[in-house]
């Protein structure tokens, strides 16, 4: 199958029932895209499918063909990190590092639909995504300062 992924098109083989975190993880070495929960209600596997976040341990590799696939590894590289990530590290938005990927993602996803939330909409967004490291005020902290443009 053909898979889009970070702005590149990847050929894979892989069984119609392996899902998009194992075929990005085992086959293409996407190793930022983690697994925690595999029941898809934690957050750390989030990717993002056409513009939607999506859970990659609940969702087949299958699926994703042909649809623009965006993991950690797209958002920013060691030379110029995305502005969110600057505000993770500046802020203290990381604990562990299991969570960060898809918290980065989903972050992401909010400030495209919306760019100025406040902090109950950052909250209520940021629900479906668990840390476990009970880090959730710099995290909200991190996308808050990103999204004023304060986040380094």
């Amino acid at each position: 199958m053909q898979l889009n992924i970070n702005g590149r098109s990847i050929e894979v083989e892989a069984t119609g029932l392996r899902t998009l975190v194992d075929v990005l993880r085992y086959d293409l070495g996407f190793t930022g895209t983690k697994e925690a929960c595999g029941v898809g209600v934690c957050g750390a596997c989030t990717v993002m499918l056409d513009g939607r976040m999506v859970a990659s341990c609940i969702t087949l590799a299958a699926q994703a063909a042909g649809a623009q696939i965006e993991t950690i590894e797209g958002l920013g590289d060691r030379e110029l990190l995305d502005p969110l990530q600057e505000s993770f590290i500046h802020n203290g938005g990381f604990q562990c590092g299991i969570c960060t990927p898809g918290q980065l993602l989903a972050a992401k996803a909010l400030l495209a639909e919306n760019a100025t939330p406040t902090e109950d909409a950052i909250k209520d967004w940021m629900m479906g995504n668990l840390c476990r490291c009970t880090g959730y005020y710099q995290i909200v902290e991190s996308i808050a300062a990103a999204a004023n443009g304060q986040g380094a």
